[in-house]
């Protein structure tokens, strides 16, 4: 007697696991995609040709809202911070950081004195400080 074994090679695919990693992979980009931009707020950044290949871990935002009002965010953070709570959030940060750097992120329209006054902070506490700018 002679068994002959049928093994029939299936075809045709299944596509319902394909549609499943397209859909993780969907997933996986859009989340991803929202933590390239770590700057949440809209700031119009001054111009300026020079780049720093420094890559600072925390940022500074100063938004104008007019009328010497201004709003400090750490981290792009939407909830701002008072100027007198700036610099022990930004000291817990940074702290155990090996080179500690942070960036400034401030609207055109801000004066001069509040940047001077986040880098007054830097100094006291030995920071390196980037002001970031729109490449022109």
């Amino acid at each position: 007697m002679a068994f002959k074994r049928s093994t029939k090679v299936m075809s045709d695919l299944a596509m319902s696991s394909m549609t499943d990693l397209v859909f993780l992979l969907l997933i996986f980009f859009l989340v991803t995609s929202t933590l390239v931009n770590p700057n949440a707020l809209k700031l119009l950044l001054p111009k300026s040709t020079g780049q720093v290949s420094a890559k600072p871990t925390v940022s500074v935002s100063i938004k104008d809202w007019g009328g010497e009002t201004y709003t400090y965010h750490l981290n792009g953070d939407e909830t701002p911070v008072q100027f007198t709570e700036l610099e022990d959030g930004l000291v817990g940060l940074l702290q155990g950081e090996e080179d500690p750097t942070f960036s400034i992120y401030t609207d055109e329209s801000v004066p001069v004195r509040e940047v001077v006054s986040v880098m007054n902070i830097a100094k006291r506490n030995h920071y390196k400080v980037i002001l970031a700018t729109q490449p022109e």
